[in-house]
Formats: structure tokens, sequence, C-alpha cells
């Protein structure tokens, strides 16, 4: 799969692309399944073991850097780079003179726009990135919801309507290097967020202040605003 940055541009993206990353509050409305997935009741279809080993071996990259570009739901795109840490860290830089900066600690995740000079918080566990980031990517229960595995790319659907609602998170993998390509966050509405990964680099190290929140100036500037 080639990634056509043609189009790439200095958009400043949405708080709703924003949130499409991961950060999706919980809601009602109903999601439409993609057509050709195939479906899986836990109590009725084990998880194929390809899927599981997948899983396995993304959960195995400890670290991550590269670069993203996200494309909104109505074919809006921005890029930038990222970083990734497990257990639940992660870091978006966005491109262009907008600065947003996306951040988790693996705790909470903050979402910061310098030009508005705004910063909203989120717990990490009420949002679908918790399923990307976690330790181990766990396939076994009620999680998954369809797995397709087709020559060149396997497909994992994860949702947790406990913990987030009517959202989900799609994940794609090469078959054969089990390599993650992309993701894509599905939110309650039924609206969808792509980020596709390139330019990888595992095994990285980070700056001891990469995945670092500053929650007194959160405090401070949400006291301030309101």
């Amino acid at each position: 799969m080639k990634n056509d940055l043609s189009k790439l541009s200095d958009f400043a993206p949405t708080r709703r692309q924003l949130l499409g990353l991961g950060l999706v509050a919980a809601g009602a409305a109903a999601f439409n399944v993609v057509p050709g997935f195939e479906l899986l009741a836990s109590a009725q279809a084990a998880v194929p073991a390809a899927a599981q080993k997948i899983a396995d071996h993304f959960s195995s990259v400890k670290s991550m850097s590269g670069e993203f570009v996200q494309f909104g739901p109505k074919g809006e795109q921005t890029g930038g780079k990222f970083f990734l840490e497990r257990p639940g860290k992660i870091r978006f830089n966005y491109d262009g003179a907008s600065n947003f900066k996306v951040i988790s600690d693996g705790k909470s995740v903050v979402i910061l726009n310098k030009k508005m000079n705004t910063s909203d918080l989120y717990p990490l566990s009420k949002t679908p990135l918790k399923l990307l980031l976690d330790d181990r990517i766990d396939l076994s229960g009620d999680r998954v919801k369809s797995v397709k595995e087709e020559d060149d790319l396997t497909t994992i659907q994860l949702s947790d309507k406990a913990v987030f609602g009517n959202a989900r998170i799609t994940m794609m993998f090469d078959p054969k290097t089990y390599d993650l390509r992309q993701w894509t966050i599905t939110d309650a509405q039924g609206k969808d967020t792509t980020v596709m990964i390139f330019n990888t680099k595992e095994g990285v190290s980070f700056a001891p202040d990469t995945f670092a929140i500053d929650y007194t100036a959160n405090r401070e500037l949400n006291t301030k605003t309101r």
C-alpha cells in the first residue's frame, strides 16, 4: 500500500478530527459494520490464531516512532510525526502553524492547541487509544467485533462498550511482517478518522519529557477560561 502525500497540506485539524485519534466519548448512535467483515460472537467463534499472533507481535513492539497522515471524516488530510511507548504513551506532533499536539502519558490524554491557547484533558481509559496502547492487545472475550484475513492485509476491529460506548478501533496489519499499517477510529456517530503510519522505527529511545503532561498548566489555563 503506497501513501499518497501529494495532497497533504497545513490544514489545522478540527477538534472532532483530533478526537478521532482515540478521544471518543461514549454515545448512543448505532455503528454500521464495514461490509465484508467476518463478525465474531464470543460464544460462537474463536479469534483466528493468525490474528492473535499479529496482535501479540505488535504488543511486543515497546517503542516506535515515525510519520503519520490523518484523514478526517470529510476527507481532510493533515500529518506530522508520532512517538509511541508501551504501555499507554503516545505523542502526535502535527505539522503546520497550528502547532497541535496530542499526548498520552499512560493515564491521561491531552490535546494542546498553542495557537488557541487551549488544553483539553481526557482519561486514557475512556478512549479507544487504550486498546492500541495496552501492554498486550488482548483479543479474548467480546472485545473483538470482526476479523478479516486477506493475502495483503489482516484487519482486526475492537471495541469495549463498557468503557467508551459505541466507538470502535479498526487496526490493519501486514500479514507477512505483522507491521501495523493504519488504524481507524469510528466515533459514536459513525464518523471515521483514519491514521496511516509510515517511515517507522522500532526499539527507539525517547527523552524523559516526551510524554509529559503539565497538569498544573492545564488546570490553570482551564480555570482562567471558565
